[in-house]
């Protein structure tokens, strides 16, 4: 695109993403942990009464950059005007300004975010000094149980400040082999009494074509001595979305012309909706009655409702081969078909529909009591304790499932959009062309909850460059579940199509309602991709399966899927501190020493009936129930130098150990099953931690007090990376169409139970690897009211083995440029991050190309307390494109369409 080539021949330097709110709004009270990064002044930047105040993105953009420049670390900032003037509703899609940090926008919006080239999970999330408990509303994250931050529950307007913490420091909680973010909420004795503030927005979705209400405020008082404050702020958001895709669902092992080569399994057509609801809330009660006491409580709360309905119409290229078909015509590049016809036998499938309406939500809930105390003027302790839960769930999942015996012909050269035309009687606007062949009424959910309690104490010393001594400890408690309870075949698809349309049979006419938008695919499909079919009505769905009576609706434990896990921490430090405020030379270096105690908790399918302790009347089969104990401890060792050449020119250097915990799912004895694709995913409470060596080295140039331009290399030695390894197991399948390759009949009086042969991706310890590269970044104000702010990333991952790193986008690049004077404010922001490695997804590899957005964010004052807001996202309406491996195996193409919010946001 010419935007992107316009941007590198421009991009010699980059620049902190660190912009703007003014800092009486940020500063944080919290210490754990402390020193990491000193909070921007309390004045937006001025420096003596001479001196010219100034505010906005200017004055924000210096507090920024002052709070970098007086690190002990290497780190970033925003604060919280900067993320309230970008369209960023949540702070992922904040800290993707920040360079590093990148995010992917699957369903429009980002939900985690990766740092120097380490998957999601490699980041550490905490919330004032802690971190806070998450789940997911999508049901394959809900599964996977994975341990990265889901930031769609920490909506934007509650925080106050973020500080990403790129190296090591002994009194930074462990798990961030990227970097540690740390979120900031505000605090009443920082404002002023009675500071009030709001926004009302309009958003608009150009795929759904729909409008929606988006609300914040924050009121936040103090008495008169300073010594006690209230803040409340609320948050309410909705959005109803649509993401058009055409997608290739995993590839099948066939023979063409006597060779090898990857056929694909499943080519759809999907239609995905979904109506977001965000309510979020928070409330700080903050009690300082001297200047050697202050003492905090803090609730947070927030809730992210997400049903969502997905239909996809299939042409089932791995069940026609598998149950005797054919493959005639075939066209191979780089090892896989892109063309050729596929014809089933008369009782096989050629074609599946399925879909899928899902009852979703994701809730947080945090509250912790914060202490912070004097006994002396050298002396600090501080304790804190608190309690963090969280809960994803799809409550209900109705599901139907038609296909029928057929043909197709498709054609995917060049990796293009897969061109897909039916034959043998198929007509995918035809409801009676599908035979009713399957429906389900799952429910799946996921718990998250910890306990914790932290205690400090820092002693100031006068020895020389030694200026104080830190220790501290801490414990946790940690549990997390993932429940899959599941309806039978036979106990519920039976009766249902037998009987459950009105006491006759259900044909798919019974559940049928219109057709996709005319639109449908408008912006991504090719002439012969597959464009219109009927549609399957949620309403009607739902109304069928809930007319069934509740034994049939009855839901059982699905063994495989359900496990828990239990991780007690214990765990403390010391370190000491280099320099005091002014000096030339400061820093710390320490060590932190970790003791991690973990129960691992799942259901072993398909023992033999006689073991000891199984369980043999489960539906799903035969089962054991088995825990695994395991611990380990980790000596984390780390030091932090900076170096005031000058007043312009500062070195750093810092270097240190890190650990991060495999994902909960990675380390509990189960595994995920997808029937369809006769693939799954699996973990084993063996798997070790990720453990990695660092080192960071960081030159930064402040000209004025509004610039900075800067380079920092790092480089990290990764001694194991976690990785998947597909092995072949089998497990029972309740079917009436198998996939007769791969399955056998159980020779069971249950004429549809199988025995069929599953991909596993199993997770286990692979070799180490590298992560090295460099960031730069420059922010200065060219002219006048112009001003612009750039970063750029370039990281190298490798594994020794050769196995890709998920998350590593080797270039990553953020350029803002900005106008702002006494009453407009407008900026329009770039980001791009290169092609990059997802994961093993249904036993072949999943990689997305290089993805680029244009956003933009205008705000004009009306007067001194009201402005009027307009932010768009994903101008230029770029689409996300994944392959398997090669771009010749195409794997999804996305069009989630532009978003455009309109408001007025108050000020008191």
């Amino acid at each position: 695109m010419a935007i992107r080539g316009l941007v590198y021949g421009t991009a010699s330097a980059l620049a902190l993403m660190a912009s703007a709110a003014s800092a009486q709004d940020t500063a944080p009270t919290d210490t754990a942990p402390s020193g990491a990064v000193t909070p921007p002044p309390n004045d937006t930047g001025a420096a003596d009464e001479n001196d010219i105040v100034v505010t906005g993105i200017r004055g924000s953009l210096r507090a920024s950059i002052d709070a970098k420049r007086k690190s002990d670390i290497v780190a970033d900032v925003i604060t919280a005007e900067d993320i309230g003037k970008f369209p960023d509703k949540n702070v992922a899609e904040a800290l993707q300004r920040i360079p590093g940090i990148v995010i992917n926008r699957t369903f429009g919006e980002g939900e985690r975010v990766s740092l120097r080239g380490t998957a999601p999970n490699l980041t550490k999330t905490l919330v004032n000094g802690h971190a806070i408990a998450t789940a997911d509303w999508f049901i394959e994250d809900q599964l996977s149980a994975t341990r990265s931050f889901n930031y769609l529950t920490l909506p934007a307007e509650i925080v106050g400040q973020l500080d990403v913490y790129k190296s090591a420091q002994a009194d930074v909680e462990e798990g961030g082999i990227g970097g540690t973010i740390n979120v900031h909420t505000r605090h009443p004795l920082d404002l002023d009494a009675w500071s009030l503030s709001g926004s009302v927005q309009g958003v608009y979705s150009e795929r759904s074509d729909k409008i929606d209400p988006q609300a914040s405020g924050l009121l936040s008082w103090k008495n008169a001595d300073e010594t006690f404050g209230v803040l409340i702020g609320a948050v309410y958001q909705k959005r109803r979305i649509r993401r058009d895709g055409v997608e290739v669902l995993g590839y099948t092992a066939t023979t063409v012309n006597g060779q090898a080569a990857q056929v694909p399994s499943l080519i759809g057509s999907a239609f995905f909706e979904q109506k977001r609801e965000r309510y979020g809330a928070n409330i700080e009660l903050q009690f300082k009655p001297s200047d050697t006491l202050e003492i905090v409580a803090t609730g947070l709360y927030s809730r992210f409702n997400a049903d969502n309905f997905n239909r996809n119409f299939m042409a089932w290229g791995s069940n026609a081969l598998g149950g005797g078909g054919t493959l005639t015509n075939a066209v191979v590049q780089n090892g896989t078909v892109t063309s050729g016809t596929i014809t089933s036998t008369p009782t096989g499938r050629a074609v599946v529909y399925d879909a899928i309406y899902r009852q979703a939500l994701a809730q947080t809930w945090s509250a912790d009591f914060d202490t912070t105390w004097k006994p002396t003027d050298a002396d600090t302790v501080h304790v804190k304790v608190g309690l963090t839960k969280a809960k994803g769930d799809t409550k209900n999942q109705p599901f139907y499932e038609g296909g029928a015996p057929g043909s197709f012909t498709f054609d995917m050269t060049d990796g293009k959009v897969p061109e897909v035309s039916y034959g043998g009687g198929i007509n995918p606007n035809d409801p009676s062309s599908l035979i009713f062949d399957f429906a389900s009424y799952h429910s799946i959910g996921n718990r998250d909850k910890e306990k914790y309690i932290y205690a400090d104490w820092e002693h100031e010393l006068d020895l020389g460059a030694l200026s104080a001594i830190k220790v501290g400890g801490k414990y946790t408690d940690h549990d997390r579940n993932t429940f899959f309870l599941a309806t039978t075949y036979g106990g519920f698809f039976v009766p249902l199509s037998s009987t459950g349309c009105g006491g006759a049979p259900c044909t798919s006419d019974d559940f049928a309602g219109g057709s996709t938008p005319d639109d449908f695919l408008d912006n991504i499909a090719r002439p012969g991709t597959l464009t219109s079919y009927f549609n399957i009505d949620a309403a009607k769905l739902a109304q069928i399966i809930k007319a069934l009576p509740d034994s049939a609706r009855a839901r059982i434990l699905n063994p495989p899927e359900n496990f828990s896990i239990n991780e007690k921490t214990y765990g403390g430090y010391a370190m000491a501190k280099i320099g005091r405020p002014g000096d030339a030379f400061h820093g710390n270096f320490g060590v932190r020493v970790i003791r991690t105690e973990q129960k691992s908790s799942g259901n072993q399918l398909g023992v033999p009936a006689n073991t000891p302790g199984a369980v043999t009347d489960n539906a799903f089969g035969v089962y054991l129930p088995i825990s695994v104990k395991k611990a380990y401890t980790d000596i984390l060792p780390s030091v932090n130098l900076a170096l005031d050449l000058s007043p312009q020119f500062v070195v750093r250097f810092a270097a240190g150990r890190t650990v991060a915990r495999p994902d909960y799912t990675d380390i509990v004895p189960r595994v995920s099953l997808n029937p369809g694709a006769l693939s799954g995913d699996g973990g084993d409470p063996n798997v070790k931690p990720y453990r990695a060596n660092g080192a960071d080295l960081s030159i930064e140039f402040y000209p004025d007090r509004e610039t900075i331009f800067a380079a920092a290399l790092y480089y990290k030695d990764i001694k194991s990376y976690i990785v998947n390894r597909t092995v072949q197991e089998v497990f029972p399948v309740e079917t009436s169409t198998p996939n007769l390759a791969r399955c056998q009949s159980a020779g069971t009086a249950n004429a549809n139970l199988y025995n069929c042969l599953f991909d596993i991706n199993r997770r286990s310890n692979g070799s180490g690897g590298t992560n090295k590269g460099i960031e730069l970044q420059a922010s200065r104000r060219i002219w006048g009211p112009f001003g612009a702010i750039v970063n750029y990333t370039y990281s190298d991952a490798k594994s020794d083995s050769g196995d890709p790193i998920p998350g590593n986008s080797k270039h990553a690049l953020n350029l803002t440029g900005y106008f702002e004077n006494d009453w407009l404010s407008a900026r329009l922001s770039y980001n791009y991050r290169s092609k990059f490695f997802i994961n093993i997804d249904r036993a072949a590899q999943l990689n997305q190309s290089a993805t680029e957005s244009l956003d933009a964010s205008v705000n004009v004052r009306v007067t001194d307390n009201i402005a009027v807001t307009a932010d768009a996202v994903n101008l230029t309406n770029e689409k996300i494109h994944q392959y398997a491996g090669e771009t010749t195996a195409f794997r999804a193409l996305y069009d989630n369409g532009r978003i455009f919010y309109a408001g007025v946001r108050l000020k008191y």
